[in-house]
């Protein structure tokens, strides 16, 4: 077990409390862990399922009349859909450190200020009013997923991390398929009110997500140092834990010249290259899904509705092998795993083959790797690289720079090319073995950095003035990667 001494956070309550010391009681352990469990995920899973519908609902308004309505000719849809991404890179790791500072209720801010943004997508009268929206819905969303993940991994052990998170990610998998039903539903509204249907699905699910941001705000838990739903010794084991994870910083603090040093990270760097890898098929399965399953042959409601299976797949392949990656301490093997399940979905797409029914399998593999290797990357730069503002910037980054995908695949997805796509599926074909050497790389260097690190602790005492290493974080003596 790695042990550090250093508190988890700078508060002079959790200071002054007495902390158990390892080993801890494996019973109070499983208590507390199903306590978290209930207390700190469904929330979150409910806020990012609704996050993710609001995102990816603009696949479904274009094939109920959005597109001939507002003009979408040539590239116009494609730079609606990318224009969010814009609003990524802007506002993506400053609200992530925003975040950190403010605490875990700014998610439901956040969740608030792209709900009127969604509504204003069904407002809007033209096709520049749309790019607004959604670059300004951008904005609001990019800080919630590092948000709600440095939120996760501050309750969390390195190795519980994971299936806590996929968990967590499994609502965006499972919004894909609830979005396809709720839209065929409010398809049903078309002509209400003269509205079209495309414009009830923006107004109605923005309705919703403000609904739910005010609601969020008494359910979302602070940071664990905050906490108040355990008792005095639960929480102090919970503190204990964490503390002898490893990797804590206790006087956090944030100068311009920190947020330099953190990106000559690395591991940043190439875990960037390893979620851009799976991120960009993923966003082009949100967003040109239901147009393929038009395209050949489906009606609008048949390929809302089709798009169902190919998520609830999706959600049970990628939390059975996070689990299974977790529990084995292996990430990397089972990165190569998704994609080379990523792999085969579009060399299927690539080849194209004349039954729709093969095209439509193709799908599902393309859904299922991406879906399972996103969250992994996200936990994997997580553990490695401590925590405190070093792990909510690297957290943003990754999501903020890695849905740089979201650029390449609204921009190879060409509408001359409708429904084939070949330039696109080939794009994320490159992506994906790009994905791999990365991963690779991220592997081998972790693994030789501990072999360093294990040769310069022998030159260490056994025990340590844990008063001279405070505030170490990854480059505490006994901290190793995670591989």
């Amino acid at each position: 077990m790695e042990k550090s001494t250093i508190t988890t956070d700078d508060s002079e309550e959790s200071r002054n409390v007495q902390l158990p010391t390892p080993p801890f009681d494996k019973v109070a352990e499983a208590r507390i862990l199903k306590k978290l469990d209930l207390k700190v995920l469904p929330i979150l899973w409910l806020l990012y399922l609704v996050c993710f519908v609001d995102r990816s609902n603009i696949g479904n308004a274009k094939i109920q009349g959005m597109d001939q309505e507002l003009e979408l000719k040539g590239q116009r849809y494609n730079i609606a859909v990318f224009v969010f991404n814009i609003g990524y890179l802007i506002a993506g790791v400053p609200l992530s450190i925003l975040f950190k500072k403010t605490g875990p209720k700014s998610l439901s801010v956040m969740m608030f200020c792209w709900g009127i943004t969604v509504i204003g997508c069904g407002l809007t009268k033209s096709f520049a009013g749309l790019v607004v929206c959604r670059l300004l819905e951008g904005m609001a969303e990019a800080a919630f997923v590092p948000g709600a993940a440095y939120l996760i991994g501050s309750y969390y052990r390195r190795n519980e991390f994971l299936r806590r998170y996929v968990v967590f990610f499994s609502a965006g998998i499972c919004a894909g398929a609830f979005n396809g039903f709720l839209s065929s539903l409010i398809a049903k509204m078309d002509g209400v009110s003269g509205y079209q249907a495309w414009r009830w699905i923006f107004i109605i699910e923005g309705c919703i997500t403000i609904a739910i941001s005010f609601g969020s705000w008494f359910l979302i838990v602070p940071f664990p140092e905050d906490c108040t739903f355990f008792n005095e010794k639960d929480k102090a084991l919970l503190l204990a834990r964490l503390k002898d994870d490893g990797g804590a910083v206790a006087h956090d603090n944030l100068p311009i010249k920190r947020i330099l040093d953190f990106y000559r990270d690395w591991k940043i760097w190439i875990a960037i290259l390893i979620y851009l890898g799976a991120a960009e098929n993923a966003n082009s399965i949100t967003s040109f899904q239901p147009t393929i399953l038009k395209g050949i042959g489906y009606t609008s409601t048949g390929a809302q509705v089709r798009t169902i299976p190919v998520y609830l797949v999706a959600a049970v392949y990628s939390m059975s092998l996070a689990y299974t990656a977790e529990y084995l301490q292996r990430r990397y093997v089972f990165f190569m795993v998704g994609y080379c399940t990523i792999a085969t979905g579009l060399i299927v797409e690539i080849i194209q083959p004349r039954s729709a029914g093969v095209r439509y399998m193709g799908l599902f593999f393309m859904t299922a790797g991406a879906y399972l290797n996103m969250p992994m990357s996200v936990v994997w730069i997580a553990i490695n690289v401590g925590k405190g503002y070093k792990r909510s910037v690297a957290l943003g980054s990754i999501v903020c720079f890695g849905n740089v995908g979201a650029f390449v695949s609204t921009n190879v997805f060409l509408k001359r090319e409708e429904p084939r796509y070949h330039t696109g599926f080939s794009t994320g074909l490159g992506l994906c073995s790009m994905g791999m050497v990365a991963a690779t790389i991220m592997f081998v260097g972790c693994y030789v950095g501990n072999k360093r690190r294990n040769e310069r602790r022998k030159e260490l005492p056994d025990v340590l003035d844990e008063g001279s290493i405070e505030d170490l974080g990854e480059k505490h003596p006994d901290f190793r990667y995670s591989l």
